[in-house]
């Protein structure tokens, strides 16, 4: 099943070029559940075959998770506050719970959009809070940007160096996904301890 969704994407993004990854990934950074580790490695392969660039590859995905992103973001500014502010007591979220989440994002939005931009299902949750809580979009969409660019640089050379083996892909890939989570996890505690000597 696996071979056939990559092969599936090769020939879709090798059909549509780079509005192919422009458009999977915006779907990857929203709502639909199509995973980043099955879309960029085929671009790179396409890469390493001489058929797309590196660079418009790269810009391209990053491109597309930042337009997804956006669209949670905004949809969640725009209709989140009032139907969480009039239905979230009957969930058991208080206006007292959505102000600490919005004293949150003003005070750790920009590490938090960033490090979720890095690990899987928080990509696609980031945004919500993010809206709901009305931090700048400038500011989202700037580390949106840091954190996609960085995940989307890392599948895509994987699948230059790679290639088509698709079992290489996913152990690689699951590698990466380790390592950008002790990444997240040390940058968290190196962000805790400089935020602890602001206050002391």
């Amino acid at each position: 099943m696996l071979h056939e969704v990559i092969n599936w994407l090769v020939m879709t993004i090798g059909g549509m070029g780079y509005w192919g990854i422009f458009l999977l990934m915006a779907m990857e950074s929203s709502v639909i559940p199509i995973p980043s580790e099955v879309v960029m490695p085929p671009a790179g392969y396409l890469v390493q075959q001489g058929k797309m660039n590196m660079t418009l590859v790269i810009l391209s995905g990053t491109l597309g998770s930042l337009a997804g992103a956006y669209v949670n973001y905004f949809a969640a500014r725009a209709l989140g506050r009032p139907l969480l502010l009039t239905y979230g007591k009957y969930v058991w979220i208080s206006e007292q719970h959505f102000s600490r989440v919005e004293t949150f994002f003003q005070r750790h939005g920009e590490i938090s959009t960033f490090i979720g931009r890095l690990l899987p299902v928080a990509r696609h949750l980031i945004s919500l809070p993010a809206g709901l809580a009305r931090m700048h979009p400038v500011k989202f969409g700037l580390y949106t940007l840091f954190g996609a660019g960085l995940w989307v640089s890392v599948l895509t050379w994987i699948g230059y160096f790679i290639g088509e083996n698709q079992d290489m892909i996913m152990h690689y890939s699951h590698q990466a996904l380790i390592a950008v989570v002790l990444f997240s996890i040390m940058l968290i505690i190196v962000y805790v301890r400089v935020q602890k000597r602001r206050t002391t």
